[in-house]
């Protein structure tokens, strides 16, 4: 059962960890997440994300970050050894929830559930309406004249 980790731009981080332990009480105690501030030193910050680790380490360790490239990722990419400790940038809810649900699981297929619900969560639900119509079918004429009043 590894531990998981957010990293990630303030407030990103605890605003994920919220909703997953909204979504998932029980799981509060193997999840940590660190909100990245501005005026943080990438030192800082990485001996911040090590003492985290350490906690939720069980050996294993999965670290999600924001934004591939961007410091809180490039910090995660230096704590994780690609075989205890593994990132996934891109972190978003149905990623995070994903993991929770199979937390049993070992890190590589906790990696692959998690990838997959990232991919599956991400759809388009809605269209927008048409912009700037002039006739509005179904209004209270009942000749369908659409004279003006």
């Amino acid at each position: 059962m590894p531990g998981l980790l957010i990293i990630a731009h303030a407030p990103l981080a605890s605003s994920l960890k919220a909703v997953a332990t909204h979504a998932f009480p029980d799981c509060a105690h193997r999840l940590e997440a660190f909100d990245v501030l501005p005026d943080m030193t990438v030192e800082q910050i990485e001996q911040q994300a090590r003492e985290m680790l350490a906690k939720i380490r069980r050996p294993e360790a999965l670290i999600f970050t924001d934004v591939f490239g961007a410091t809180p990722c490039n910090v995660a990419q230096r704590l994780a050894d690609g075989v205890q400790v593994k990132v996934i940038a891109g972190v978003n809810v149905p990623m995070l929830w994903r993991s929770l649900c199979y937390a049993d699981e070992s890190l590589d297929a906790l990696v692959a559930r998690a990838v997959a619900g990232a991919a599956q969560g991400i759809m388009q639900v809605a269209t927008s309406r048409p912009q700037n119509q002039t006739f509005k079918p179904g209004g209270n004429d009942q000749d369908h004249r659409h004279h003006q009043q």
